[in-house]
């Protein structure tokens, strides 16, 4: 696969007709964004995300790039790729705007019928911690301690890890490996 380009865009139209013409391309883009106090014309970083969702692509990686932009990662969606409810939202206002293009629709409709629409995950902001973590760890003072302790990117991967099992079973064994890492003070 070919490594993705680097390419900057001064609006959402010239991004949005971009993906139309190359929406095809598996090693997708590194998008440049200039910041805001750069004095520089560019897409915001909001924008970019809903034209890439009308075509059936995903933001990904983010990375600095100089001292005026940073370049976020978007790619075409890959068949097993998850879905976050902040996107399934996205997605709805877009439909109902008007926006969706047939890409979209299609990753739209597999995630459905596969059920990583039903299994979508919470973001950082609305993630609330598992009740059944709670209740393991009810029972384990020390672990609980441990868990109260950890910053909140570090109980949102806790978390995100219980929430994204496909099976309860999984999701039981996972819940298991969460608890003797906290008993034992690892993350």
């Amino acid at each position: 696969m070919a490594e993705a380009i680097i390419k900057s865009f001064k609006s959402q139209e010239s991004w949005r007709n971009w993906l139309d013409k190359n929406q095809d391309m598996q090693e997708g883009i590194w998008l440049q964004v200039f910041k805001v106090n750069s004095g520089i014309e560019s897409i915001k970083i909001t924008e970019a995300l809903d034209e890439a969702l009308c075509f059936g692509w995903i933001d990904g990686q983010r990375k600095s790039y100089d001292d005026q932009s940073y370049l976020q990662k978007y790619t075409p969606r890959r068949a097993q790729s998850i879905w976050s409810k902040r996107n399934i939202g996205i997605v709805e206002k877009l439909i109902a705007d008007g926006k969706m293009m047939p890409r979209g629709y299609v990753e739209i409709e597999k995630a459905k019928t596969d059920g990583r629409w039903a299994r979508a995950y919470d973001s950082h902001t609305t993630m609330q911690d598992a009740e059944d973590l709670l209740q393991e760890l009810a029972k384990d003072k020390e672990a609980e301690a441990f868990y109260q302790s950890l910053s909140k990117t570090n109980k949102f991967t806790i978390n995100f890890r219980l929430q994204t099992a496909k099976k309860p079973e999984t999701r039981a064994k996972r819940l298991r490996e969460i608890l003797i890492n906290l008993q034992l003070k690892k993350m």
